[in-house]
């Protein structure tokens, strides 16, 4: 009984239009009067699932993204992008994808993309006769692979909501994103220049040589350098994936204040005012979902979803399914932090019970997560895209299929063909391979 005041207390809220870290807490409230428990057994589960070291990395991963955002690094990217792709079919919307999944390698987070990337190349399509709907679909879809990236801190979020399950390295889960984040670029430029020929949009200009190329990137590249950095510091061991965190953040203001001096004293503080409005968020979403994982953990709610879906079905092949309609469905509700820290603990065990390696799984989770904040009712890129392209919500969902094509192609190759995500962590770790 106690698992069924759980379940719609937190439904209830939802529906209700409670926050979702508040209708997480109050549910765990509800459950613990109503199973005769102290009420201190959820403060106690919240502020323990806080003080963890690793949970560092996620304020300075933030923080390195706003300082990207408000620092001027996006128009150099658009450049660069440009020179490459802009002189093909639909050549604005082929930079936008290619500018998107770059700067999204930079600020790691899909909505800094959106609202960089977005307040650049919108109005700019627009203006040169594209679209609105399709400006719009094309940045909103090329912003998701940012949370794929080395600097995404979802990544640090998902490695911390498997503790207790399977030991997952931040590092393994860094480098089974990059191959699906260039998969998922491959497909959306695919339908970027699908959508592009089946409404005619005409060839504007001519590629402008490899001058151009070279010296667009070099202006690019102090900006691009925060991932290498990041990975080549990692994998060295020079240090850890909480100090790659806190050398982002130093590389951030070196480019943006000395390098292209394009970051003022305004935009700093709005910068650090976001990240902490941000870190707070996600911090309270993290203490408040382990009590509430807690509660999944001491009612048997992974075991019980498994047997469930095990009625239904013994093939991997379909439960995986069911697990990404369910983690698609969720992340429609819910946001990204949420989806994660709630849904690993239950569909974790399942997906290694039928083979799945928590970093594929991972991997997976992060996949669906980015669809749904591009899915209403939150859909919370897709919002920020449409209030910049000056377009509804409707008119967008009516032209948003192939896009949302491309994000599944990759999404069913990542879950069904486990090399995708698994080939770049197993060749750097031989061991963990040879044991599988």
């Amino acid at each position: 009984m106690e698992l069924t005041v759980l379940t719609i207390a937190f439904a209830a809220l939802l529906i209700l239009g409670v926050p979702v870290a508040f209708s997480i807490g109050l549910a765990s409230v509800a459950t613990v009067w109503y199973a005769g428990l102290p009420t201190a057994v959820v403060f106690q589960k919240m502020v323990g699932g806080m003080q963890i070291f690793s949970f560092l990395a996620i304020p300075f991963f933030v923080f390195a993204g706003e300082l990207m955002l408000y620092g001027g690094i996006a128009q150099r990217i658009v450049r660069f992008a440009n020179s490459l792709v802009g002189h093909v079919r639909g050549g604005l919307g082929m930079s936008n994808v290619v500018g998107c999944t770059l700067f999204g390698g930079v600020a790691g987070s899909p909505v800094a993309d959106v609202s960089a990337m977005g307040s650049v190349m919108i109005p700019l399509m627009k203006k040169e006769g594209y679209d609105a709907d399709y400006a719009v679909n094309v940045t909103t879809h090329a912003a998701l692979v940012g949370a794929l990236m080395p600097t995404s801190h979802n990544l640090i979020i998902y490695t911390l909501a498997t503790t207790g399950i399977a030991s997952v390295s931040v590092l393994s889960l860094i480098l089974a994103g990059l191959v699906p984040a260039l998969i998922l670029t491959l497909c959306n430029l695919a339908a970027a220049y699908y959508v592009a020929i089946k409404r005619g949009y005409p060839i504007r200009g001519a590629f402008q040589g490899w001058g151009e190329v070279l010296a667009s990137f070099v202006a690019a590249l102090p900006g691009l350098l925060i991932v290498v950095i990041i990975l080549a510091g990692i994998l060295s061991g020079v240090f850890t994936a909480t100090e790659s965190a806190a050398t982002a953040v130093l590389w951030a203001l070196l480019v943006t204040v000395l390098v292209y001096r394009s970051l003022s004293w305004h935009n700093f503080v709005k910068a650090c005012a976001k990240a902490c409005r941000t870190t707070g968020v996600v911090l309270l979403l993290i203490g408040i979902s382990s009590a509430f994982g807690y509660f999944m953990a001491l009612y048997e709610v992974p075991q019980k979803t498994g047997e469930l879906m095990t009625s239904v079905s013994s093939s991997p092949w379909v439960i995986f399914l069911m697990i990404n309609v369910l983690l698609f469905v969720l992340g429609t509700f819910l946001d990204m932090a949420a989806t994660i820290l709630i849904c690993t603990p239950i569909f974790l065990p399942i997906a290694m019970q039928f083979g799945m390696s928590p970093v594929q799984f991972g991997v997976v989770m992060l996949i669906n997560c980015a669809l749904g904040l591009n899915t209403p009712p939150v859909g919370t890129t897709q919002f920020i895209g449409c209030a910049i392209g000056e377009v509804s919500v409707g008119t967008v969902m009516r032209s948003i299929w192939p896009f949302y094509g491309a994000l599944l192609v990759c999404l069913m190759l990542v879950t069904y063909v486990p090399s995708f995500s698994m080939w770049l962590p197993d060749m750097f770790n031989p061991t963990a391979a040879a044991a599988k």
